[in-house]
């Protein structure tokens, strides 16, 4: 992440946005210091999207619907090597 003064920022806001755009998200400071940040809006997109919850996350897997026979060993208790 590039950082910019703020009238360096001023003075070459094409450029920052076209930064932005390609490299990524560009930090402005005011008076030495962060302030603002300048996104390009594909990145501004991926933060404000609404997350995806765990059961949606589940059903649109490339596995649902797939029928899995899973045999589980039927003891109560197991022996493990510790």
């Amino acid at each position: 992440m590039r950082n910019w003064q703020l009238q360096e920022a001023k003075a070459q806001l094409s450029l920052v946005v076209k930064e932005a755009m390609r490299d990524g998200p560009q930090r402005i400071s005011l008076r030495g210091e962060p302030a603002v940040i300048v996104l390009s809006i594909k990145e501004y997109d991926k933060l404000t999207q609404p997350k995806l919850s765990f059961i949606k996350f589940i059903r649109q897997s490339p596995l649902m619907g797939i029928k899995l026979r899973l045999k589980r060993h039927s003891s109560l208790t197991r022996d493990i090597d510790l």
